[in-house]
């Protein structure tokens, strides 16, 4: 009885050996899949491409239209029109992003698979977050739907051995949380993005190509670590969110007074023919103000000069100059082929030579109210007839600056979004044309035709406002030596900020003036220079120095 016993005792025991055994393998599985899935992979300076290879030529046909870094570290990048990003072929950048890849692709290929699907993906499948492993080339079809379970940092990481391939039309959707920047496709081997496709997240495609054909869409990245990229008319975007940088553009500089007209020249005729429909003032420094109607502006008319001008014609000058001189973060390297659906970003861009704009521009501002746009343009700008500036995603008209070396000529119809200034050249807006902004330049004549243009808020003419059409402080000696006196009216503008700057905008001393007259060093080269002095209710005076 005790040996039967016993030896019921030891079975049950070894049984329940190789229970605990089995539930700690699979405990242990769990854990590191949970621990896999804890990780996310880390792209590095990869993060900042949207198209890229190590070792392989990146190659474009037809219309394309990328946001993010394009390049090669062995090859070249060749027939790309106007990229939101800088282009980086066999650079220290790009050496460094071949080697950030090769990480994030070990990482991808280290993690645990907790599911191991068919190798045809899509036909309105439904995937949670979880490592995905398909043992041969996948294919997908028609729509794959990707659910974040309104977890945002789900992760989606699929581990393909062999190929991948899409379907004409074939879908990735994203629901209840789920973000591109959380979706990687590890593939060893061909690429091949169907026309019309439209996928989501970081594709990595290990000793292989990958090609693009017509009409793809795509929120993530393309990147090889050993292959050539080629694409076709591609719309394609870094994917946000997931720690990436939110995008604020340049300190938008300050207009001063021109804030207050619609249209304006330092010197030259403003004209207008037709019913034109005008939010802003409207006036010139040096000439005549004519062809408005009074019933038709909101705002002031200066039909000629005044000390509302006079300031005007100083200020420009002052915004010019910081424009000028910002530093660029992009260059776009196809001026006349600018516009044409191009998608730009919070970001200071420079052409360098005259700008043609055809068809639409979109101005994103991923989700920032606050966020800047300037354009800088050594040479003129000219439109096509209904060319359109289209903002998204919070883009506002009044965070948009153009800055134009030349003439600008908007054409019949165009929706045009932002303040122009312009250096040296005459500004034409033709007829049927809308501007949600404001024109003016630095020289040169301004001219309208039966448009509509909206620069508000429009400055009301207040008790406080007068004050800047009178002396608030005087200054002397000027032309100035090694330093200036200035004196204040009287106790009402003390605690007033003075700032100088040179002609090409560089502030060269700023002051808090706290009383009566104050002693300023200005051990300047010689040239000329120009000052405004704030007071504490807002109150402005402008002016020139020169410098001996």
């Amino acid at each position: 009885m005790y040996r039967w016993n016993n030896s019921i005792s030891t079975e049950k025991i070894n049984q329940m050996k190789k229970t605990l055994l089995h539930t700690a393998v699979a405990v242990s599985f769990l854990f590191l899949s949970q621990l896999s899935m804890a990780q996310s992979p880390t792209l590095g300076t990869a993060a900042n491409f949207v198209l890229f290879s190590t070792n392989g030529a990146v190659s474009n046909t037809g219309i394309t239209h990328l946001t993010g870094n394009v390049g090669t570290n062995n090859g070249s990048s060749t027939a790309f029109g106007n990229v939101d990003g800088v282009m980086h072929d066999n650079d220290g950048v790009s050496a460094k992003c071949a080697s950030d890849l090769l990480i994030c692709y070990n990482q991808l290929k280290a993690a645990i698979p907790t599911f191991f699907p068919a190798s045809l993906m899509g036909n309105g499948q439904k995937l949670n977050a979880g490592i995905y492993a398909i043992s041969a080339s996948a294919t997908l079809n028609n729509i794959l739907t990707l659910d974040g379970q309104n977890d945002p940092n789900a992760q989606f990481i699929f581990q393909v051995a062999g190929s991948f391939s899409t379907g004409a039309a074939a879908q990735v959707v994203l629901i209840n949380g789920a973000k591109a920047c959380n979706v990687y496709w590890k593939i060893e081997g061909l690429v091949s993005l169907a026309t019309g496709t439209k996928m989501k997240g970081t594709v990595i495609a290990n000793n292989a190509a990958i090609q693009t054909y017509s009409i793809v869409e795509l929120e993530g990245r393309l990147l090889s670590t050993a292959g050539a990229v080629t694409v076709d008319g591609l719309i394609a975007a870094m994917p946000i969110g997931c720690g990436s940088p939110v995008l604020t553009g340049p300190v938008a500089p300050n207009l001063f007074t021109t804030a207050c007209y619609a249209f304006f020249s330092a010197n030259g005729g403003v004209t207008n023919t037709g019913v034109s429909t005008i939010t802003g003032d409207i006036g010139t420094n040096v000439g005549l103000t004519v062809g408005f109607a009074a019933i038709n502006v909101t705002g002031t008319i200066h039909p000629i000069a005044d000390v509302s001008t006079a300031k005007a014609a100083s200020d420009i000058l002052l915004t010019y100059g910081y424009l000028n001189t910002l530093p660029v973060d992009i260059k776009l390297l196809y001026p006349v082929q600018f516009g044409r659906n191009l998608t730009l970003t919070p970001h200071t861009y420079l052409m360098e030579s005259a700008c043609v704009f055809t068809d639409s521009l979109y101005l994103n501002a991923q989700g920032n109210a606050n966020a800047v746009f300037v354009i800088k343009i050594v040479g003129a700008l000219s439109t096509s007839t209904y060319a359109k500036v289209l903002l998204q995603n919070g883009a506002q008209a009044k965070n948009v600056y153009w800055l134009v070396t030349g003439a600008v000529e908007i054409n019949g119809y165009s929706e045009f979004k932002g303040t122009i200034i312009a250096n040296n050249g005459a500004i034409n807006f033709k007829s049927g044309c809308k501007l949600e902004g404001r024109a003016l330049t630095t020289m040169g004549s301004l001219a309208t035709a039966a448009i509509t243009a909206n620069a508000s808020p429009v400055c009301i003419p207040t008790a406080v406002a007068l004050l800047n059409t009178v002396e608030s402080a005087t200054i002397y000696p000027n032309p100035m030596n090694t330093s200036i006196i200035l004196t204040l009216a009287d106790a009402s503008v003390y605690n007033s900020q003075l700032s100088i700057y040179n002609a090409l905008g560089k502030m060269m001393v700023t002051k808090l003036i706290t009383k009566k007259s104050t002693t300023v060093t200005t051990n300047f080269p010689t040239g000329i220079y120009f000052y405004n002095l704030v007071g504490k209710d807002n109150t402005v005076q402008s002016g020139k120095l020169i410098s001996e």
